[in-house]
């Protein structure tokens, strides 16, 4: 591999996708994307007393069924890779706990699961033949830690964003015939002084202008090279925003960009506002609609860009303001 201007590196020898799967809860699954997902669940809970239990065994069963779909054994899976938005990353950590493999927690806040690819292919091209990453979110439990506890039925402003429950996951490949991650872009913290955490959007749209501007500059390619330009979770205001401050630096993306918030909700008959966010956002829609596309090549090349929010209920207390963060994978053909 080698690196591409300041903050981008290629891949000499491409690691594979090798397959994913993807776990939602039962809002995601009255979703216009519900068919692409390996399993829709009834309830929040799935069986479990709490909330922080139930997005660990999602976690948990999501690696599982991964595992089970690439036809490979857990033996051959070198390291984890795995994160969420909870204190000290205890989804992951207790929900995979029992998979006995070499792990890394990691956090991005809902840029993780893109970190994770982004270290899964620089672990591949080196040292490493089968790495496995994994992330997850929940409405629930991510609601009653950065904003209110659900008990209050406090009133969502417009701006909000809905945490989506599930989980996805992804081998990543040494050899393989595709889709391959080409090049990654890592971001800088970029952070433009909004403080309300109801308006997430628009604290990460900065961020990902500074990837995706970043992306294009080290690689030397425009807009018009991907079939699809794909964040995260910005929802549609934040969808917006970065469409607007693109085109102020020249840079035309609305004729084949969209976000993953903006994707796995109907707007018009679920109420989520602003659309969705949480890891489980760019992680389920990535593992289940996007690679389903690249896998009938109705995508050739995706430009894959997860945004998060660098924040904590302390920090907003505090009258901190929200950081942003994003990172930037192609996956092509």
């Amino acid at each position: 591999m080698k690196k591409l201007g300041k903050q981008t590196i290629q891949f000499d020898n491409p690691p594979t996708i090798l397959e994913t799967a993807s776990i939602v809860g039962p809002k995601e699954a009255d979703g216009p994307l519900a068919k692409y997902f390996d399993q829709c669940l009834d309830d929040e809970l799935w069986g479990e007393k709490t909330w922080e239990k139930a997005e660990s065994k999602i976690i948990k069963e999501t690696v599982n069924s991964v595992i089970a779909k690439s036809g490979i054994s857990s033996d051959t899976i070198d390291y984890c890779f795995a994160g969420d938005l909870l204190n000290q990353c205890i989804s992951s950590s207790f929900g995979l706990r029992e998979i006995n493999i070499p792990f890394f927690g990691i956090f991005g806040a809902c840029s993780t699961f893109v970190e994770g690819l982004s270290l899964a292919a620089v672990f591949t091209e080196s040292v490493a033949e089968n790495v496995l990453c994994a992330a997850s979110s929940h409405f629930c439990s991510a609601e009653k830690q950065f904003r209110f506890p659900l008990e209050l039925g406090n009133q969502r402003p417009p701006t909000a964003q809905w945490t989506v429950t599930g989980a996805g996951s992804a081998i990543v490949t040494k050899s393989g015939t595709g889709p391959f991650i080409t090049t990654m872009t890592t971001g800088k913290i970029v952070d433009m002084g909004i403080k309300d955490a109801n308006s997430m959007g628009a604290a990460m749209a900065p961020a990902a202008l500074d990837t995706l501007i970043t992306h294009f500059k080290d690689t030397g390619r425009t807009p018009n090279y991907y079939d699809a330009i794909i964040t995260g979770d910005l929802g549609y205001i934040g969808k917006d925003i970065l469409i607007d401050l693109a085109k102020l630096q020249g840079y035309n993306i609305k004729s084949n960009y969209n976000d993953c918030g903006v994707l796995i909700f109907d707007k018009s008959t679920q109420d989520t506002h602003s659309g969705g966010s949480g890891c489980a956002c760019c992680g389920t829609v990535f593992s289940g609609y996007f690679f389903n596309q690249l896998r009938k090549k109705e995508i050739k090349k995706l430009l894959l860009i997860a945004t998060g929010a660098l924040t904590n209920s302390t920090t907003s207390q505090q009258g901190e303001s929200i950081p942003g963060i994003a990172h930037a994978i192609s996956i092509e053909l």
